[in-house]
């Protein structure tokens, strides 16, 4: 990728699944941040740090930063073991490239940064937690009536229905990825046409097919969480269901649909009781840290010095706990997704 100047205003687009600052996807914008800079930076990358930068210009929630945080400095982890990868040859296609830019996309598309402002497709309006966004409309009409169906119906507590919206905001995570995957497709199909090398088209061929698959099973899991919060909508939350978190739930389901032995569930299951425990010691601290958000806000506009200063305080280490649970939560799921579709479940330290 080659060095380039680009414009002060930095311009989100998706285009061959690339996310793009200034006018192209720059060699500056990718490389680590020195970090003899003056100026402390959040990233190693800089790309990251523009995206968290502008999160603060939006003004960001507290826990809608704390999400975001995590999801970057998982972002910034795969994107440095892609760079060592990349200096041993080990990515001469650009696919692992590719695969990085596509997620990098998903994440300005889960926050609205992508400039979309009513993207089709992907848009289901969810109603977010504690972020200032809250709707009950969804743009997408199966979600908008199992979700009007379902709030209506009395069979929720105050509880289960917060546990329900998080069902709904997973479900949209999905879609935003399978959306970003098809379009990634239909341009390499459009390149793919003209194509002149034969080597090369067999190359594309390989490459379009494992596209093609990873958007078949993209599809099926979608289509199996829709129809668990249709289950839900109608019957409510299953009281001996083995686990509680949407997400755990997911790579329950996946495993069970997969080829593993008895012995091999029966361990995988320990695996998700544990890392459910910490999804919801994860869900705690971003209530918590919601709480603390809008007390300083309070104590601010009181304007009393010395409580302002021990509100600071338990803000600040809230909101890092946060993250760092943040963090930790979805790289483990990224990891156990990962394994389960190879079939293996080798032991994962969270």
């Amino acid at each position: 990728m080659g060095s380039c100047g680009f414009e002060v205003t930095v311009v989100f687009c998706l285009y061959f699944g690339v996310f793009v600052l200034g006018s192209k996807y720059s060699k500056e914008l990718n490389e680590p941040v020195n970090d003899s800079a003056d100026e402390k930076t959040e990233f190693r990358i800089s790309k990251l740090n523009q995206i968290w930068e502008k999160a603060h210009r939006l003004e960001f929630s507290a826990v809608k930063l704390s999400e975001l945080h995590s999801d970057l400095k998982l972002q910034e982890k795969d994107e440095l073991n892609w760079k060592k990868l990349k200096a041993e040859g080990l990515d001469e296609d650009g696919e692992k490239e590719a695969k990085l830019r596509r997620n990098l996309n998903v994440i300005l598309a889960r926050y609205e940064m992508d400039g979309k402002k009513d993207p089709k497709h992907l848009e289901t309006n969810f109603l977010q937690d504690h972020d200032g966004m809250d709707s009950d409309v969804y743009n997408d009409p199966k979600l908008d009536k199992l979700w009007i169906k379902a709030k209506s119906s009395g069979k929720f507590s105050e509880t289960e229905l917060e546990n329900l919206r998080r069902e709904f905001k997973h479900h949209k995570e999905k879609l935003q990825e399978y959306q970003i995957l098809m379009d990634t497709i239909s341009r390499t199909e459009e390149i793919h046409k003209n194509v002149i090398n034969p080597a090369e088209h067999v190359v594309k061929q390989d490459v379009l097919h494992d596209k093609h698959t990873e958007l078949k099973e993209k599809f099926q899991s979608i289509k199996h969480g829709f129809e668990r919060l249709r289950k839900l909508s109608h019957q409510g939350f299953d009281t001996e269901s083995e686990f509680k978190e949407p997400r755990v739930i997911e790579l329950w389901e996946m495993a069970q649909r997969s080829n593993f032995t008895t012995k091999e569930l029966e361990s995988l299951k320990e695996e998700l009781q544990h890392f459910e425990v910490k999804v919801e010691k994860h869900q705690h601290y971003k209530e918590q840290l919601e709480i603390s958000h809008q007390k300083l806000k309070h104590v601010e506009a009181l304007g009393d010095k010395e409580h302002l200063s021990r509100n600071k305080e338990k803000h600040t280490m809230l909101s890092e706990k946060t993250k760092e649970l943040g963090y930790k939560v979805k790289k483990f799921m990224q990891d156990l997704t990962n394994r389960i579709s190879r079939g293996g479940l080798q032991h994962n330290e969270l």
